[in-house]
């Protein structure tokens, strides 16, 4: 199935010739020192239409001191945490160890895998080629990839772009994601979609996916003649100034620092090899990166970024397109919180407190990963972690409630936290 081979390893080699050359020569924006743990104080352009919140400088330091003592109380091996507001970065700072075997500690440039957080830069990267009119949301998967076909193949044929970016291909949940866990090669996988069973047809439910999802790659590299990872790179990750953002287990391993991913054991947490499954399907979970990138990648999807990501763009990827209701009963803070769940394009969109919340998570073996913020009132936060441990997570509701001035729940579960 030639016209859906991503050719990955040429392109993972091509991936970190240019991390180790042309990410060096990124355009520099405003981020915090390496290891200082705070970030400047002066602010990007503001997007017009946005609602003032209270100056957040103090909450946040009031955050920097709640995830000290989480890593301590909970006993995890470490996490990093990004908090802006109004295009500042509040603060991106590193807590706890990259390893439990060497104690090396988190800092703001320590590199991990984000996971499912890669999916937002599939879709972003396909908006700037629909600026570029290489292709469109409606652009028909076959169009570009003949040889592709689902089991329906008249269904094939009216699979697009915007179906695969919001998960409406029309296969069950994780379609082959146990698969891919065997190492069974993505191409394989890809020409196999043939064969699955079918739930309904491509945009009429959804069924979250990976190797579907990653089709969009062969769609870039059908457009442009150049490959997905090397397309993000040059039109996002440069760009946007992120410079220890990469592709793949070499661009993680060529990482100056880099976390380990950790499982709990009978001795406590262990670290371990990563596991190079998922590398092999870059759209939906390849990218590896620091708080530090992921602060200017929040803060480009707040909008300030127009140079960059247009707000016609970014107004596509963050509009509902499929209704995610079973995304509400997840979690503790789901439940009290969210009203509403949809499913944009890349990212999840969520009604939190009555405010939109753009949302994605992220879960690996020994990673995971989240990141939200509130378009309207320009504020955000993204938290990863290296290990199987869901708590952290935790910080996600605590940021919000505190941007949004609700007081009363301890969603950390600290001691001390009840009492501020």
């Amino acid at each position: 199935m030639s016209n859906l081979q991503p050719l990955t390893k040429i392109a993972t080699a091509l991936t970190v010739l240019l991390t180790t050359a042309g990410l060096s020569t990124a355009l520099s924006q405003s981020t915090p020192a390496v290891g200082s743990g705070r970030a400047p104080v002066e602010a990007l352009p503001s997007p017009p239409h946005k609602q003032t919140l209270r100056d957040l400088q103090a909450d946040a330091r009031e955050m920097e001191s709640l995830a000290e003592a989480f890593v301590q109380q909970r006993k995890i091996p470490g996490m990093a945490i990004a908090l802006v507001q109004n295009g500042r970065v509040l603060s991106a700072r590193g807590y706890g160890v990259t390893d439990t075997r060497t104690g090396q500690p988190i800092k703001p440039d320590t590199v991990f895998r984000i996971a499912s957080l890669s999916k937002a830069f599939a879709a972003t990267m396909t908006g700037i080629l629909v600026e570029e009119k290489a292709l469109s949301w409606d652009t028909p998967v076959s169009s570009q990839l003949p040889a592709f076909k689902l089991r329906n193949y008249a269904a094939s044929q009216r699979l697009t772009v915007s179906d695969i970016l919001s998960h409406q291909v029309g296969l069950a949940k994780g379609t082959y994601d146990r698969d891919l866990e065997s190492n069974v090669p993505y191409p394989v996988l890809a020409d196999r979609l043939s064969n699955a069973p079918m739930i309904c047809t491509p945009g009429n439910c959804y069924g979250y996916q990976n190797i579907a999802y990653s089709l969009i790659g062969d769609m870039v590299f059908a457009v442009t003649g150049d490959f997905y990872t090397h397309q993000v790179e040059t039109k996002i990750f440069n760009p946007l100034g992120m410079k220890s953002a990469t592709y793949g287990f070499d661009g993680l391993r060529a990482s100056n620092n880099w976390a380990r991913p950790h499982v709990y054991g009978k001795r406590g947490w262990v670290s371990e090899t990563p596991s190079e499954n998922y590398y092999h399907v870059p759209p939906a979970a390849g990218v590896n990166a620091s708080i530090t990138d992921m602060a200017l990648w929040l803060n480009a999807q707040l909008g300030h970024r127009p140079d960059v990501l247009s707000p016609a763009l970014l107004e596509k990827i963050h509009t509902p397109q499929v209704a995610t209701p079973s995304e509400l009963r997840s979690s503790g803070w789901r439940h009290a919180r969210l009203s509403r769940a949809s499913y944009g394009l890349g990212w999840r969109v969520l009604t939190y407190q009555g405010r939109t919340m753009i949302f994605h998570g992220g879960l690996l073996r020994g990673y995971q990963g989240v990141i939200a913020f509130l378009p309207d009132e320009d504020v955000g936060i993204v938290v990863l972690w290296n290990s199987t441990s869901a708590s952290p997570s935790a910080f996600l509701p605590t940021w919000m409630d505190r941007a949004l001035g609700i007081r009363g729940e301890n969603w950390l579960g600290l001691k001390d936290e009840a009492a501020e």
